[in-house]
């Protein structure tokens, strides 16, 4: 009669039907990491199209523009000092765009300092000659 009380009963005296539910939510849960993390592995890598790759540069320079454009008038209004913080702020603004368009370029993602690593060999890939190897020519 022992074996009665324990039917439909897990490890540890947990009903079955609860370990069945944890181990599909688990397998749920692993899944959506797995292509969470597969989406951020392909989302700095640049587009495969001219047209994304123009349209996200485009998208790069603008909304950095705009980005600096509304800071500055923001600034001047509050500060009373039209339109010199306006200009100034559309500059940097101008200068993060070239340089996020750059990173995107030269394939260093969207972090400051980021260095891609080398596959084969698991170091930094550091983008320069080694030294001393002539680049040809």
């Amino acid at each position: 009669m022992a074996s009665d009380d324990n039917t439909g009963q897990g490890p540890h005296g947990t009903p079955k039907g609860d370990l069945d539910s944890f181990g599909q939510k688990l397998k749920k849960a692993r899944e959506s990491e797995e292509s969470r993390r597969l989406w951020k592995k392909q989302l700095n890598k640049p587009p495969k199209t001219a047209l994304g790759l123009a349209f996200r540069v485009s998208v790069e320079l603008v909304s950095a523009v705009a980005v600096g454009l509304a800071i500055g008038w923001a600034l001047d209004e509050w500060l009373g000092t039209r339109p010199w913080v306006m200009v100034v702020f559309i500059v940097l603004g101008f200068a993060a765009g070239v340089m996020n368009v750059y990173r995107m370029a030269s394939g260093m993602g969207n972090t400051m300092g980021y260095r891609e690593k080398d596959d084969a060999t698991g170091t930094e890939a550091s983008g320069t000659p080694e030294e001393g190897k002539d680049r040809g020519g």
